[in-house]
């Protein structure tokens, strides 16, 4: 079970949370605890650094933000014991969960688990800090968001039968239910559309804990934290199962699963780029090295002028970097112009029935084109078509292409 900030962001909401471990203690399933620190506290942590130097060291930066979810897993063993509960807290070092050497940003090696199953085998409850591990004896943090890592990762080892994530919201939805109040939520969904649909502005689960889950093959459930006072507990409600394609019956039936948007996109335009090998490989090279992912690409057909313009995005946040980046090798790449766009979206339609159907990208063109949304670029993959339009029409392009693929509801929800 894994809980985010929100779900322990106080003593009443953790002392909640402790009867939620309580009934699936009852219920006779050993059960491991992921937390979050507070909502809020790690971005507190965080400034506390900054402010006491821009160019702090990332070692102990680790040990200051490593902290919030430090507090929280002791509290959440204390509020478990109060309940009667068996309950202890484990920290990263102690397992160990052992990390890459890339602190503020490690990758998990491995998670020891001999203690851990022991411990569990005689009935505690283990509560393990989430986002935190250990490298040569020194702290390390997994990045922002790292806690549903550290959960799937900690289910893979311990072979769990299922890692239950709770979040704000109560499962995958065909697409965001505040733009389509007819969105269905989804009983199943594969590894490799949660990986495209995170991948492309689904903010359910980070993307590297559902690519450690598809790789070490352990199903992961989504679920809500939140209902209101008279509803039903939110885990006797049903989620959504991320599982492998072998687990979603007649995969073929359902074309698409689900629509995302994306507005953090930054589209860029080089005019007049020399028409010679080596001339994409002088603009891109420069932006790989300074870690700027580059997601759509068209090189327009040059007629006879000997050069061409390139089109392609980079997320908002690494616009000005990229601009510079381009500046600083005009002379190499010979772009005449630099021409860039913040006021775009990108639209994409996931799912794994693709492999085995046609027509899911024309039926996306028309069904943009009969509304009057022009389309600016494209890209695709086996399991996802993507389109970059003006972010005004985002809203209506997925209001359009949901009824377009038959994916409404009955009823609105």
């Amino acid at each position: 079970m894994k809980f985010g900030g929100t779900s322990m962001a106080g003593i009443e909401r953790i002392r909640s949370v402790a009867a939620r471990v309580k009934r699936e203690v009852a219920a006779g399933n050993q059960v491991a605890v992921v937390v979050s620190a507070m909502a809020g506290e790690t971005d507190r942590l965080v400034n506390f650094c900054r402010e006491a130097s821009a160019l702090y060291d990332p070692k102990e930066y680790d040990v200051v933000v490593s902290a919030g979810e430090q507090i929280t897993s002791g509290l959440l063993a204390i509020a478990l014991q109060a309940q009667g509960v068996p309950a202890r807290s484990w920290m990263g070092w102690q397992l160990p969960i052992d990390t890459s050497d890339a602190f503020a940003k490690a990758r998990i090696g491995t998670v020891g688990t001999d203690a851990l199953l022991a411990s569990m085998g005689a009935g505690e409850v283990a509560v393990i800090p989430g986002f935190q591990g250990v490298h040569d004896n020194r702290v390390t943090t997994l990045g922002r968001g790292g806690s549903d890592t550290s959960a799937v990762a900690v289910a893979a080892a311990i072979k769990a039968d299922r890692c239950d994530i709770y979040t704000d919201v109560d499962g995958v939805y065909t697409t965001d239910p505040r733009i389509v109040p007819r969105a269905r939520k989804l009983a199943k969904v594969t590894y490799e559309e949660m990986l495209e649909l995170a991948s492309v502005g689904a903010k359910v689960l980070q993307t590297r804990s559902v690519g450690l889950a598809m790789k070490e093959n352990v199903r992961v459930q989504v679920l809500s934290s939140f209902t209101g006072e008279d509803a039903p507990m939110a885990d006797t409600l049903p989620g959504t199962m991320i599982v492998g394609e072998e687990e979603v019956e007649d995969v073929e039936r359902q074309l698409i699963t689900g629509i995302a948007h994306d507005k953090n996109e930054a589209k860029i335009t080089l005019t007049a780029v020399p028409d010679k090998p080596g001339s994409v490989s002088a603009i891109f090279e420069p932006l790989a090295a300074a870690n700027i992912n580059v997601d759509m690409i068209i090189q327009n057909i040059a007629h006879g002028s000997r050069s061409t313009d390139v089109t392609f995005t980079v997320p908002s946040s690494d616009l000005a970097r990229s601009i510079e980046t381009l500046n600083q090798g005009r002379e190499a790449i010979g772009f005449a112009e630099l021409v860039h766009d913040t006021r775009v979206a990108k639209i994409s339609v996931v799912g794994v029935g693709m492999r085995s159907h046609a027509g899911v990208a024309s039926t996306m063109f028309s069904t943009l084109g009969a509304r009057g949304i022009n389309i600016q670029a494209i890209s695709t993959s086996e399991i996802k078509v993507s389109v970059l339009i003006h972010e005004d029409e985002t809203e209506l392009a997925v209001r359009v292409l949901h009824t377009a693929y038959g994916l409404d509801a009955d009823e609105a929800a």
